[in-house]
């Protein structure tokens, strides 16, 4: 197999990298059923290119009779809590021009919930209701629950969204105005993480600050750069973009199935946008500590390679953060006889030294878009980070194993 018929699993390195920067060398794993990735259009407009036949490829389904405007496809396991007002934002996006059932349709896929999750999504008029099938070897839970409703999706659009997303009024129709003025086949959205608890409300903007810093949203959408990223709470593709990529089962046993099809979208030249929303939908990722630690440790190796290297600065961060003004103030009350006067001198060295250290940390954490009070209490997440930034890199290398809702993946 030549080395263009790969696809980077892992975040793409720069040699401009700054000590502490997340972003990893490039990692190549095969993937199904493409051929070359680096063929490309003509132009940076994709569309005059993506009408290539697909016969084929792992997507090789027949077109409905008839299109309409969009597919939402809300995968949900187990999400009893979250789902109802997820869906009340998306339902509520029905309006004349706009109507559901007739412009656009809705569909939740159960992924073999043990809770109210079917019963609470068959309250909803105008939903359409899945069982996901019978999950294949290799396959994740999540691919092959959205596989289940893309494949019979009738949508022009297709639109992936998790079950604990908020939408705003208008989102679905303002989303799909956008990406068709940007001419590209994908766009994604970074919701607006919702958060509570001193554990989530420390440690989420640090991990999101990292996330700005290894995936700028200005480099992503440039064709011209290498670098990709999407967040597969709000994925919305350009129905041909997905045939050209395969779909869902090209991403198959990948964990960040997100950010895979970026990179696919990337390389393949389909069109790729992305950037903060919070104006457009938000998000709770994890509703209890226990659901977050297993879910950073599934994601947080695979999004920065170099985890241990990261937790390495993160945990001297920590020590300067909290041990200069202990050791400044220790060395301001030393004292020493005639070398009093030089330690106390020292002290206010490191006093300064100490204030640059917390310009250069909170200027890092603002990049995250938390709220201030959240991004101010973030150095106590900091043992935390360090911590999952580990246990992640445990898992992946060590372990080769990662959980999910009830599920083990090879990692």
């Amino acid at each position: 197999m030549r080395k263009d018929d790969w696809e980077p699993s892992g975040a793409v390195g720069r040699k401009d990298q700054a000590p502490g920067d997340a972003t990893a060398p490039h990692v190549y794993k095969p993937v199904l059923g493409l051929s070359d990735p680096t063929e490309g259009p003509p132009t940076t407009d994709w569309r005059e290119w993506a009408g290539k036949t697909l016969a084929g490829t792992v997507y090789d389904q027949p077109e409905p009779a008839e299109l309409i405007e969009l597919t939402v496809i809300v995968p949900a396991r187990n999400e009893e809590d979250c789902l109802g007002a997820c869906l009340e934002s998306l339902v509520s996006q029905s309006e004349a021009i706009f109507e559901l059932g007739k412009d656009w349709e809705l569909i939740v896929v159960d992924d073999h919930s043990t809770d109210r999750t079917a019963e609470i999504a068959r309250g909803f008029a105008g939903v359409t209701l899945m069982e996901a099938g019978d999950l294949q070897p290799g396959w994740t839970g999540k691919a092959n629950a959205v596989w289940t409703a893309a494949r019979r999706a009738r949508g022009r659009w297709l639109l992936f969204t998790d079950a604990d997303t908020i939408h705003e009024p208008g989102n679905l129709r303002r989303a799909i105005h956008e990406a068709e003025r940007n001419k590209v086949g994908m766009l994604s959205y970074s919701p607006r993480q919702l958060v509570s608890g001193l554990a989530q409300r420390s440690l989420m903007p640090l991990v999101f600050c990292e996330l700005a810093l290894a995936y700028p949203p200005a480099k992503v959408s440039d064709p011209a750069q290498h670098i990709a990223a999407a967040n597969g709470q709000f994925l919305l593709v350009e129905r041909e973009a997905y045939r050209r990529l395969g779909g869902h089962p090209s991403v198959a046993t990948d964990v960040l199935e997100d950010v895979q099809l970026a990179f696919m979208a990337k390389r393949r030249r389909v069109g790729l946008r992305f950037r903060y929303a919070d104006d457009a939908v938000s998000a709770r990722m994890y509703r209890s500590t226990g659901a977050m630690i297993e879910g950073w440790t599934k994601n947080l190796k695979l999004l920065f390679n170099n985890a241990l290297f990261l937790a390495f600065w993160r945990a001297l961060d920590f020590a300067l953060f909290f041990g200069l003004p202990i050791l400044a103030y220790e060395l301001w009350n030393a004292r020493l006889g005639a070398h009093g006067l030089e330690w106390f001198g020292a002290g206010w060295i490191l006093a300064l030294l100490w204030l640059r250290t917390l310009f250069r940390f909170y200027n890092r954490v603002a990049k995250s878009s938390f709220p201030f009070i959240d991004c101010a209490i973030s150095p106590l997440g900091l043992p935390l980070f360090v911590f999952l930034l580990y246990r992640s890199w445990f898992h992946h290398r060590i372990l080769k194993r990662v959980s999910w809702k009830g599920r083990q993946y090879g990692a």
